[in-house]
């Protein structure tokens, strides 16, 4: 295999890694009160930028800090997968969305913002216009509201 180049800045602080070990993110980055779920190989929480139609998306994140799809272990795969799929039917059930979507980005090229591997949730709707929108930063107590949502079903149904 060809090891993949980084991308990640000189010095580069994690803000993913942060959530897993527990800190909150500066500002109005993502808290601890974001996280919905987490085993030993995943953590997932509600994503701190909102789309105007599709709010309360997820990110769910490797434990382990792997930059990108190229050094996923592949075991850490299965577990994302696994975790998407149950935010896929709390979103159903609780947002009462008409689908999901999951995205995943790498690189700069591929959109890569941030240098942790991670896997979007999103709620789709009809005429949602998803593709023509962008994220934007919300505000802790917004996401509060999501989080809590799909926190109870999860605990409710694993």
């Amino acid at each position: 295999m060809i090891k993949p180049i980084t991308h990640m800045p000189k010095g580069y602080e994690c803000p993913f890694c942060r959530v897993i070990s527990g800190l909150d993110v500066p500002n109005n980055g993502t808290k601890q009160e974001d996280v919905i779920f987490k085993n030993d190989y995943v953590t997932a929480f509600i994503a701190s930028k909102s789309w105007p139609n599709n709010k309360g998306h997820v990110l769910i994140v490797p434990n382990q800090h792997v930059e990108n799809i190229y050094e996923l272990p592949k075991e850490y795969a299965g577990e994302i997968h696994q975790a998407a799929q149950i935010v896929a039917f709390a979103m159903k059930d609780t947002y009462r969305c008409d689908g999901i979507t999951t995205r995943q980005h790498n690189e700069p090229a591929g959109s890569q913002d941030v240098w942790h591997y991670h896997l979007h949730v999103y709620p789709r709707y009809k005429r949602d216009f998803f593709y023509l929108t962008r994220g934007l930063q919300t505000k802790p107590e917004k996401r509060a509201i999501y989080a809590e949502k799909l926190k109870k079903w999860i605990e409710a149904h694993l």
